[in-house]
């Protein structure tokens, strides 16, 4: 997803299940002013896109579902100290598992859906991808 779609973006963490640090540029993170303490509420991976500062957070489905509403909050919370633009990313598998999840995903969010990766569902009106300006 990312080389299409982000293609500038550096990876600042990538959690696992188990430990929760797959891997952490804990100097990136810290320059965004931001550091991972609580894993249970981190995103599964987080990018950065520094030429037009946007935070973009992926949400494996797998993992512990789509980016709804709440979660979306959470996530506003959670990174809402940081002077980047936040883009809210669910990943799923395949269109089956979508299907399943599709009524739960948040607006103003985007889909990706890895067994047709070069489209995205863009849970919103106002442009293709990218922060939602409020």
């Amino acid at each position: 997803m990312a080389p299409r779609f982000l293609p500038n973006s550096t990876l600042i963490y990538v959690g696992d299940t188990g430990e929760k640090w797959g891997y952490y540029d804990q100097e990136l993170a810290g320059n965004l002013l931001f550091n991972v303490q609580q894993h249970g509420k981190m995103p599964d991976v987080i990018l950065y896109v520094e030429d037009k500062k946007w935070l973009v957070l992926v949400e494996s489905v797998t993992s512990h579902g789509p980016v709804d509403s709440k979660r979306y909050i959470e996530l506003e919370e959670l990174f809402g100290n940081i002077n980047a633009d936040k883009v809210y990313i669910s990943a799923f598998p395949d269109k089956k598992t979508f299907t399943h999840y599709a009524q739960e995903i948040a607006w103003e969010t985007e889909a990706w859906i890895a067994d047709n990766p070069t489209h995205m569902i863009h849970f919103n009106g106002d442009k293709f991808i990218g922060p939602h300006k409020k």
